[in-house]
């Protein structure tokens, strides 16, 4: 090769069955920079490959905690101090006229984190990534499985890795370069 960087190497499957079963076979080698590319979800493959919980959820809850405070804070200060007003008889900063505004910025923070936060761990948007160098990559979203090993793994080696991901059944296995 050139004195470019490697990225990784790049194996095309073509079933989910076989790309399940490579997976299983490659996290049981040992590597642990391993992703998965499939045109649809692949029940299980989450598990296969050892990826942890998302945690959009929780970024979710954050916001949605979040809009709850900043709501019931701003009608208290509104409806206590600056403008006092009397709603169906109750004094001032009634609980019960605060929860639809408090849903509604609820709702709206939450949502909001909901798409910010899968761009942001997603680390979209990225326009080019060097996978979409490989030949037939452009199949992923049609009806070919793919499976990268990134060059970042601790037991990445060019050869072996290679040799490897053909011996598991992997078709069109290209290195790929930054």
């Amino acid at each position: 090769m050139s004195n470019t960087n490697k990225w990784g190497i790049v194996a095309e499957f073509d079933s989910a069955a076989s790309i399940y079963q490579a997976c299983k076979k490659v996290i049981e080698k040992g590597y642990t920079r391993v992703d998965a590319h499939t045109p649809f979800p692949v029940h299980g493959l989450d598990k296969a490959l050892r990826q942890g919980p998302s945690h959009l959820g929780w970024i979710v809850v954050c916001f949605g905690l979040t809009g709850i405070c900043v709501a019931q804070l701003m009608m208290w200060w509104t409806n206590a101090f600056d403008y006092r007003f009397w709603v169906s008889g109750k004094t001032p900063y009634a609980w019960e006229t605060t929860i639809p505004i408090t849903f509604e910025l609820m709702v709206l923070l939450s949502g909001i984190s909901a798409v910010f936060g899968m761009f942001g761990l997603n680390r979209l948007p990225r326009l080019h990534h060097p996978i979409f160098r490989h030949k037939t990559f452009h199949r992923a979203s049609d009806d070919r499985f793919f499976l990268s090993v990134e060059a970042t793994d601790p037991k990445f080696d060019t050869n072996e890795t290679v040799a490897f991901l053909q011996s598991i059944g992997g078709q069109h296995v290209e290195v790929i370069e930054e």
